[in-house]
């Protein structure tokens, strides 16, 4: 049976590190993907909806742009559709922003010196475009970890960049026993919070409305809520507002 999460309880075990994904999360960029790719395939007489963005959130960009190929029917490759859609995030991505309540949290973390990492399926170019405009927001992560690390074998809904994440936190603070129970992750897709409980990590899910619709049972988030605006730090034994 799929879990409920209308009446949630507190996790049994202390959240002391957080990691969180970025797109559509930390800034806008789901919505600028959707507009990107829309406008890609509307030349070929295809749409773009939520049930075929939501099989492709989260993935790496490959494997994303085979299954919009496949799915949508549009007559091009899956490189074709990514230089495509690369010409245009060069145009587009770096005026992207931070998304509400975002900023609040993650200087609320960092005050109180709670251990944050960033850990998007973004390969590293796309991320350097993203955060170029961005600084405030991500010069205070203490690690992070983009979806073309070596390190990461298979991406999600595998754990490896969530496993790789912890990895560097405990590098960069010495902390030598990081327990998987005691990191919430933060996700938007539901690709990322099944990769979230892959790690045995406690996940918090901030899904888009239309996401959320389609995925009216989704099974694993210890706490759905509709933005971090609404994040409550205390309900994870973090330090109050």
């Amino acid at each position: 049976m799929a879990k409920s999460t209308e009446e949630p309880s507190a996790p049994a075990h202390k959240i002391t590190h957080c990691i969180f994904d970025m797109d559509g999360l930390l800034i806008n960029t789901e919505t600028l993907y959707t507009e990107i790719t829309s406008e890609i395939l509307a030349r070929f007489g295809k749409t773009y909806d939520f049930e075929l963005k939501a099989k492709v959130m989260g993935r790496r960009e490959l494997e994303s742009a085979q299954i919009i190929v496949k799915e949508s029917g549009a007559d091009m490759t899956p490189e074709e559709y990514l230089h495509e859609r690369h010409l245009l995030q060069l145009e587009r991505f770096p005026h992207c922003k931070p998304l509400p309540g975002v900023m609040r949290l993650i200087k609320h973390l960092k005050e109180n010196n709670i251990p944050i990492a960033v850990a998007t399926s973004s390969f590293k170019k796309n991320f350097d475009l993203k955060s170029q405009n961005n600084q405030d927001l991500f010069s205070l992560f203490d690690v992070i970890v983009c979806g073309d690390d070596p390190a990461i074998h298979k991406g999600k809904p595998n754990p490896d960049i969530f496993y790789v994440a912890r990895d560097r936190l405990a590098e960069r603070f010495g902390h030598q026993n990081i327990q998987n129970e005691n990191c919430l992750v933060f996700e938007d897709s539901p690709i990322g919070v099944q990769a979230g409980v892959n790690a045995s990590m406690p996940v918090l899910w901030v899904p888009d409305e239309n996401i959320a619709r389609l995925y009216p049972n989704l099974e694993g988030p210890a706490l759905k809520i509709d933005s971090l605006e609404e994040f409550d730090p205390a309900f994870f034994g973090l330090p109050p507002w």
